[in-house]
């Protein structure tokens, strides 16, 4: 009976995982063409990576036919993302939901509200119920001469979690549709060079390639994490004897492309994907975010280094100085005992693979001048494998998968 219910509870919680890691606003709606526009627009303004993030929301999609003066650039990508922000509900809501209305009517948050732009009520989509079944949404500060917009269909939902309805029309609202200033060009060499990372941001500009990247990054979504001077200075014997492509990477390493802000940062762990992971083939290049004690921690395996200081955050550029350079375990030796410690078994197949490794390894890849000093990156096939295998997933179904772990060990404690 314990197995049973343990097997029960593991399959839960492995759909849950499944559903949780898979939502992604820009998949579900790329399933539709007539969803192309709205779906550009999200891409855009990138409010589809704050909808992926977010939990328990209900999205209010318009077809392509119905998006009006949206798509007749009127409107700055700002303000297109305030108007949107409107369809996207703090609050899970599917038809079986809108349909059964407590009293008929009820008044939801949408992100909006959350922005901060939004005063008053302005950021609250009235919902109403009427007679036939007909459903309709407007804004709270809504002009009268507006009129409210229809729920047409469900699109795609998972219970509890996200809904993605299609709507009738584009919610007005005037505070929304108000004028929203381009953002101010950012110099990324001249904004490390003020605040702790002057001897990082000279790496940087030494390195086009990495600055390159990382530059055409910082417009769209982009979290950098630059070492302090003191770390950089500490460093800087091995940087030396790194090949000109392991520095490249090693760069690369401290830049994540997507926007954490502090607050997200400090709410959730997991692996984190780099600009490394994407650019130097066959490698990893990630590492773990955690919080202890309020302080957000980057354990690469080698190293374990911590926030000091917030350089910026502002979607969609974060930028954070850490106090060590983050040495990847793809180009050192990791310091865990885990990783050291032979394999428990089965031993036989890990080090023939282990013995295999070293004359595929290119020096472009790992200098050897490095790895002379460092010891070899623990790089078996086996590792390799197993490193792929869990490459950042996504925030929530890591923490879906220790769940799990945990619940699997008391069931079997008991």
């Amino acid at each position: 009976m314990d197995l049973r219910r343990l097997a029960v509870a593991a399959a839960v919680l492995a759909v849950c995982a499944a559903a949780a890691e898979g939502f992604d606003i820009l998949q579900i709606l790329g399933k539709h063409d007539e969803f192309s526009q709205f779906c550009k627009l999200l891409n855009e303004t990138h409010l589809a990576g704050d909808i992926n993030r977010d939990r328990t929301i209900t999205v209010l999609a318009v077809a392509n036919g119905d998006m009006g003066h949206l798509t007749g650039g009127h409107y700055s990508l700002g303000t297109i993302r305030h108007i949107l922000e409107l369809h996207v509900v703090a609050d899970y809501y599917d038809e079986k939901k809108l349909k059964q209305l407590s009293h008929g009517a009820t008044a939801a948050s949408t992100l909006f509200q959350r922005s901060g732009f939004a005063p008053g009520m302005a950021g609250y989509v009235n919902i109403t119920q009427h007679r036939g079944g007909k459903v309709t949404f407007i804004v709270d500060d809504a002009a009268d001469s507006v009129k409210p917009i229809t729920f047409v269909k469900q699109i795609e939902s998972h219970r509890y979690d996200y809904s993605v309805l299609q709507v009738s029309s584009v919610l007005s609202s005037p505070e929304a549709e108000a004028p929203v200033a381009p953002p101010a060009p950012v110099n990324l060499t001249e904004l490390l060079s003020k605040k702790y990372c002057k001897s990082f941001a000279g790496l940087l500009a030494a390195d086009a390639k990495a600055f390159d990247v990382i530059n055409g990054t910082k417009d769209t979504a982009l979290t950098l994490f630059c070492p302090v001077d003191a770390a950089v200075d500490a460093f800087m014997p091995k940087f030396k004897n790194l090949t000109a492509k392991a520095k490249t990477a090693i760069l690369l390493y401290h830049a994540v492309p997507d926007y954490y802000s502090m607050q997200f940062l400090k709410s959730n762990k997991g692996k984190v994907n780099t600009l490394a992971t994407t650019s130097v083939a066959k490698k990893d290049y990630t590492y773990e975010a955690q919080t202890e004690a309020d302080t957000v921690t980057l354990d690469t395996t080698v190293t374990t280094s911590t926030i000091q200081a917030t350089v910026r955050d502002d979607d969609p550029l974060a930028i954070y100085a850490i106090s060590k350079f983050l040495q990847p375990k793809e180009l050192f030796k990791s310091k865990k005992p885990e990783d050291l410690a032979p394999a428990p078994a089965p031993e036989g197949p890990k080090k023939k693979k282990t013995k295999k490794k070293p004359g595929s390894t290119s020096g472009a890849e790992a200098p050897s001048d490095d790895e002379a000093a460092d010891g070899p990156a623990a790089d078996a096939s086996a590792d390799d494998a197993a490193d792929k295998a869990g490459a950042a997933p996504s925030l929530l179904a890591w923490w879906v998968t220790a769940v799990a772990t945990a619940t699997a060990a008391m069931a079997l404690a008991a």
